[in-house]
């Protein structure tokens, strides 16, 4: 199961200048990762050039801006999910609860900071087993044991009343919206502390009004402003690879303190 966290540090004021300091949400937050100028690139191609914030535990927070502005290359280097890709590299410094992620074990990462992509991939197995099987990977054998978690995870991710009758049936015979959210209850069998979600749609929807983040730190990048301003505690605007903007989800969307910030939201570009 999940490795029990080490002292997590804490969140200050706001910052005047998001772009080249921690953009850092609310004043003794508690803190679940911290990102400190942080570059990625793809070859020569430099995709995210200093990128500072700290996300808050058990809060949402969304990414938000233009396709192509670097907020999905972020969301996958705070699982290592970038170094499956060849020829990228990434600098800086990110820390999981004051742990040097980088430095991890790549398997550690990946049990402690579950992701879900935007298309969904549903392995071919039956319900019951795609949920199950980040448990028995983790050495959890006993039935009664993996059948709570199964249970518990489909709820928390607003699908066992779906398919509670039907939990040997194959998962490619769920819809689209339900597959997603079988994903998301696979990610969450294994308890993550982070749950990554890249573009949920309208599956985060029943989802958020479980309060699944009070189990969990979410973290959602996405298109649809309405589900942001909806959905998350605090909101970052990126932009041509770099953190423009991040504050309280409201401030984000009425009071924008950076003025590249008002026009997206506004929509006068994007």
């Amino acid at each position: 199961m999940v490795a029990t966290p080490q002292p997590q540090p804490t969140i200050n004021d706001p910052v005047s200048s998001p772009v080249t300091s921690p953009a850092l949400p609310k004043a003794g937050a508690t803190c679940k990762l911290t990102a400190r100028e942080v570059n990625f690139f793809y070859g020569q191609f430099q995709a995210l050039h200093s990128i500072s914030l700290d996300i808050p535990a058990n809060k949402v927070t969304a990414f938000i801006g233009p396709s192509g502005c670097g907020k999905s290359t972020f969301l996958r280097t705070m699982n290592r999910m970038n170094e499956t890709l060849r020829n990228t590299r990434v600098e800086g410094e990110l820390k999981l609860d004051g742990e040097d992620l980088l430095g991890m074990d790549v398997t550690d990462v990946r049990r402690r900071v579950g992701m879900v992509f935007q298309k969904s991939n549903p392995f071919p197995k039956t319900i019951f087993d795609n949920v199950a099987y980040g448990l028995r990977v983790n050495g959890i054998k006993k039935n009664s044991v993996v059948a709570e978690a199964v249970e518990r995870s489909l709820a928390h991710a607003a699908l066992w009343t779906e398919v509670k009758d039907k939990l040997n049936k194959p998962a490619a015979a769920l819809s689209g919206g339900q597959q997603q959210r079988l994903c998301i209850a696979r990610a969450l069998a294994v308890e993550p502390e982070v749950l990554l979600l890249d573009e949920p749609c309208s599956a985060l929807d029943p989802i958020a009004t479980l309060k699944i983040e009070d189990i969990t730190t979410i973290v959602i990048v996405t298109h649809n402003m309405q589900q942001a301003a909806r959905l998350a505690d605090f909101t970052g605007f990126f932009l041509m690879g770099k953190l423009i903007e991040m504050n309280d989800t409201k401030k984000i969307f009425q009071n924008p303190g950076k003025k590249e910030t008002e026009d997206y939201v506004t929509g006068r570009f994007g």
